[in-house]
């Protein structure tokens, strides 16, 4: 295990605030805004999704609406790479992809633009804040396929155990900072 993970994994334990019951009875809530605000923790954090994204062989980020914008263009910027910002349908003017795909709670859609952005062949990380059922990750997937581009992995901050999200993301490797057995 990469040394950026083992402090990333420490830091998110000593600075997520633990919510009980939020947003409903029985769930325990893992807010990143203390790291998110906190410079050497925020940087910490950064420094490890890096490394993941490293490891993966990332030709370009792709950030999913709207945390995995701010932490993936972080990790962007410190690897020299863009961001393709990956949002919630009807956020971006035509012609776009778009993918439908199906959440715990019903259904969304992502997409990206069709035109100004060429992305195919490349090899682009997906990195998002946390990682629950799996759907939103599975979707951005098959958007970025349906535009040419290979999914060379996914990179979350957190994992909701119970939710059994990381067996829905069959194919490209998945890395969690915070990985607990």
């Amino acid at each position: 295990m990469s040394s950026h993970y083992e402090s990333a994994a420490q830091t998110l334990k000593d600075k997520v605030r633990l919510v009980q019951d939020f947003p409903e009875e029985g769930i325990l809530f893992e807010d990143l805004t203390p790291v998110l605000a906190d410079p050497e923790a925020f940087r910490t954090v950064v420094d490890g999704l890096a490394a993941a994204c490293e490891e993966l062989g990332a030709d370009m980020i792709g950030g999913l609406d709207a945390r995995g914008f701010l932490l993936g263009s972080a990790v962007a910027y410190k690897m020299g790479l863009g961001i393709l910002a990956i949002r919630k349908k009807g956020k971006l003017p035509p012609p776009v992809y778009t993918e439908e795909y199906e959440l715990e709670y019903g259904s969304a859609a992502l997409e990206i633009p069709a035109s100004g952005v060429d992305i195919k062949g490349k090899r682009v990380v997906l990195v998002d804040d946390v990682l629950a059922t799996g759907g939103t990750l599975h979707g951005a997937k098959l958007l970025l396929e349906s535009a040419g581009a290979e999914v060379a992995g996914n990179v979350v901050v957190l994992e909701v155990k119970g939710l059994n999200g990381r067996e829905r993301l069959s194919g490209p490797p998945l890395i969690v900072l915070n990985a607990t057995d």
